[in-house]
């Protein structure tokens, strides 16, 4: 792991580091756009690099079970020693510090650790409010957190952009069906499955066909709304956060757009915003047009 080459790294080392790891990984990273201040990147950034390190423990490669849980838990006792003032690696370096300049919550960095751990330990969900639960690990700490270094951090807004985080959460899943089962992952309800007359083993053989499309339209359906009650959200922020919240939530909203249009058909291709629809939805961002 390249975080264990330089373990005494100089602070603005570390944070070069960090950026060159959100970099890399730049089409998956919305939030190091542009629209997050330049005095505020290398703390996105740091916060990136350590999910993502994480976040490859949990999910690259082929190694055992054991192994990768025994990684994250390491992962989280350098957390726990930079914390306390003995940082190692790069990493770790940019993190105490990000933590001391902005007082960054632990917390979500912590919970974003149980959601890794869960990748590991956790293949298939009975209820929604299982995926739910694992949606309050894996995406509402990035929006907490982002949140905070925004300084835009309080009750009413955490709550909304919970709503929002989950169903991007939810969005990437549907989007990713196909990917998710080449995992041995299955992130939707079974309890929904059984209720539309739909089986695993029809979703490993792909089957396409009334049942599938229902249980997929009763999905989105249940992250648009989401999608809806998070909106408020853009309304509590100002500045560049307004408009990043804007194109993501816009964004999302067309993925599930582009699911329907598909006829619910994420076997043959992944639905994806075309570039058309992405220059639209940065016109409303904008100028704004309607949601």
């Amino acid at each position: 792991m390249d975080d264990l080459i330089d373990t005494s790294p100089t602070t603005e080392d570390a944070f070069r580091h960090c950026e060159r790891i959100a970099k890399e990984h730049y089409e998956n990273f919305p939030v190091a756009s542009l629209a997050v201040p330049r005095h505020l990147r290398r703390y996105v950034w740091t916060v990136y690099a350590f999910a993502r390190i994480a976040d490859d423990f949990a999910d690259e490669g082929s190694r055992t079970p054991a192994w990768r849980l025994e990684e994250l838990d390491s992962w989280e006792r350098r957390m726990d020693e930079a914390l306390a003032g003995r940082p190692v690696g790069p990493v770790f370096v940019a993190l105490r510090e990000t933590v001391v300049r902005t007082s960054l919550p632990v917390q979500p960095l912590r919970d974003l650790l149980t959601a890794f751990r869960m990748d590991v330990t956790t293949a298939r969900r009975q209820t929604f409010d299982e995926v739910l639960d694992y949606c309050r690990c894996s995406a509402n700490p990035v929006g907490r957190l982002v949140l905070h270094l925004f300084g835009a951090a309080n009750p009413a807004a955490a709550a909304r952009s919970d709503d929002i985080c989950t169903a991007l959460q939810l969005t990437n899943f549907w989007q990713d069906i196909a990917v998710d089962l080449q995992k041995d992952r299955v992130y939707l309800p079974l309890d929904d499955l059984a209720r539309f007359g739909y089986t695993e083993q029809d979703l490993r053989a792909l089957v396409l066909d009334e049942r599938f499309r229902k249980l997929m339209k009763f999905q989105v359906g249940r992250t648009r709304s989401l999608f809806l009650r998070g909106r408020p959200l853009l309304d509590m922020v100002r500045g560049r956060l307004r408009f990043e919240l804007d194109l993501t939530w816009r964004g999302g909203m067309a993925i599930l757009a582009a699911l329907e249009r598909s006829g619910y058909d994420m076997f043959r291709s992944r639905p994806v915003v075309g570039r058309t629809d992405r220059l639209r939805i940065l016109a409303a961002a904008i100028f704004g047009g309607r949601a």
